[in-house]
């Protein structure tokens, strides 16, 4: 009886996990979650990909959320070939960086998959802006979107969809709209955190600015600045190419995206256009506190020139003076004169005076 037992055990086991096919294998490292969702609602239990993907076949009412953080290319192209995943839509999954893009791949069957790649961004909290300040930190997001699944694939050391799984589980009604719902939440949390460490960046913008136009104004602000603006060529790098494939979601119809769910798009589209505005802002204004840092260094620049200037002129009279009476000649005026040593002293402190309240009075010393 023990012996039929054990059979049965391993017969089951056998039947869960069968290692000759890769999608039915244990799930590699870089799978975060395999999740089973039908009418919005999460199915218990661990499940395979391909378990989780026949389960929302069969039903009709659900569809697989599997999330993947940094997978080597055997692990995707597993999943790519039990889900049909168009072979350059993986490639661009597994090597980023890529530029932010949203593309339909029709399939032999006549499905198609949305592709979305997304930049993640996170605000680096510092406690004063120098030269070398990382102020935004950036990842990478991409995602497969068919009739009846979605697959995330993250790059980087944020951008963690643990939180917004959560989130959506708590509103099945949204999540009961299919894989479109977890696509729009996911483009509008990149989107917020776009917003957000936009926000968080006008205290740096506005820190340079006071700085630039203070009475202690330092040569070195301008290290800060282009450090500044690097950081925020990087963000708009990340915003700035959504805006068309968001534009796209919200007008299109683009499978499975129904039109149910395009005004939501239509709203993180707003968001993002707010965020590009502001960014845009940022550049132009810190354009504008670079060369007002500039003009005050030749400003200053020009001061010291004239000073040095005006300190030359003033030394100069003794030194023609005093070059005169050094050329050593026999004959010359006052040689022998018991007063004339003194006389000379005499002109030239008072040249030098005459001539030093003269710039004082034009504004060079």
């Amino acid at each position: 009886m023990i012996r039929s037992l054990r059979r049965a055990v391993r017969r089951a086991y056998r039947r869960t996990v069968d290692l000759s096919h890769p999608a039915r294998s244990p799930l590699g490292s870089a799978v975060v979650n395999c999740v089973l969702y039908e009418d919005g609602v999460r199915r218990p239990g661990p499940y395979t990909a391909d378990e989780a993907l026949r389960a929302a076949r069969k039903t009709r009412r659900g569809f697989v959320w599997i999330g993947l953080h940094e997978p080597a290319e055997a692990e995707l192209a597993a999943l790519a070939e039990l889900f049909r995943l168009h072979p350059l839509a993986v490639d661009d999954a597994v090597r980023p960086p890529q530029r932010p893009k949203v593309q339909r791949y029709d399939g032999p069957d006549g499905t198609g998959t949305l592709f979305a790649v997304f930049k993640t961004c996170r605000y680096v909290e510092h406690e004063e802006l120098t030269a070398t300040s990382e102020v935004v930190d950036t990842g990478e997001l991409a995602v497969f979107a068919g009739a009846d699944f979605v697959i995330t694939v993250g790059h980087g050391r944020h951008g963690s969809l643990g939180p917004l799984r959560e989130e959506l589980e708590t509103v099945p009604e949204q999540l009961a709209k299919g894989p479109a719902a977890v696509l729009h939440a996911i483009a509008d949390q990149v989107v917020d955190d776009y917003l957000a460490a936009a926000d968080a960046m006008q205290s740096d913008v506005d820190a340079v600015e006071s700085a630039v136009f203070s009475e202690h104004a330092g040569r070195g602000d301008a290290g800060r600045i282009y450090q500044l603006k690097r950081e925020l060529l990087e963000l708009k790098r990340a915003v700035t190419p959504l805006e068309r494939p968001l534009r796209t979601l919200a007008a299109e119809h683009l499978p499975p995206v129904g039109e149910d769910i395009q005004p939501y798009f239509r709203d993180v589209a707003d968001h993002l256009a707010r965020t590009s505005e502001q960014i845009n802002a940022f550049d132009g204004l810190l354009d504008s506190i670079l060369q007002a840092h500039l003009a005050q260094v030749t400003v200053a620049q020009n001061e010291d020139m004239r000073k040095i200037t005006a300190w030359a002129a003033i030394v100069a009279v003794p030194t023609m003076v005093c070059g005169v009476y050094g050329m050593n000649f026999t004959h010359m005026p006052e040689l022998r004169w018991t007063y004339g040593y003194p006389l000379v002293l005499a002109v030239m402190a008072t040249a030098c005076v005459l001539i030093h309240r003269s710039f004082r009075r034009n504004g060079w010393l």
